[in-house]
Formats: C-alpha cells, structure tokens, sequence
C-alpha cells in the first residue's frame, strides 16, 4: 500500500529531507479545511508509533503484561 502524500511530507519532515516546495505545499495542506484530515491521521500514525516505541516489551500502558489478569 502506498503513502499518501500527507504521509509522505510528514515522514519527510520529522527525517529533515523536506525541501522548501515540500514545505510549502505541507503548510498548504495542514491549513486547508479539506486536507487537515489527512495530515491530522498521518501524524496520528507517527505518535503511534513513537508511543509502541518507547513502551517496555509485552507490556501494555498500565504496566501489565499482555494477558495478565488486573484484578487484585
């Protein structure tokens, strides 16, 4: 499956690879009220995987590890 080109300006942007156009059309994009939805879902997308990145192995956001019972 391919980027979209919201993915695509954002990937660039956080690897510093964007040019001055890129720039420019990525400003276009995050202020029109028909594209904002697009780089709103692509920056969820990198949050979430910076969130599963800095998370401990096999645990979940409240310590737990995956499956173990919360109940006390």
């Amino acid at each position: 499956m391919s980027l979209s080109r919201a993915e695509t300006l954002i990937n660039k942007l956080i690897s510093n690879k964007l040019t001055g156009q890129e720039l420019s059309e990525l400003l276009e994009g995050i202020n029109s009220e028909k594209d904002q939805q697009k780089y709103s879902d692509a920056l969820e997308i990198y949050f979430d995987y910076l969130l599963r990145q800095n998370q401990p192995n096999g645990h979940s956001e409240n310590g737990h590890s995956k499956g173990e019972n919360n109940s006390t």
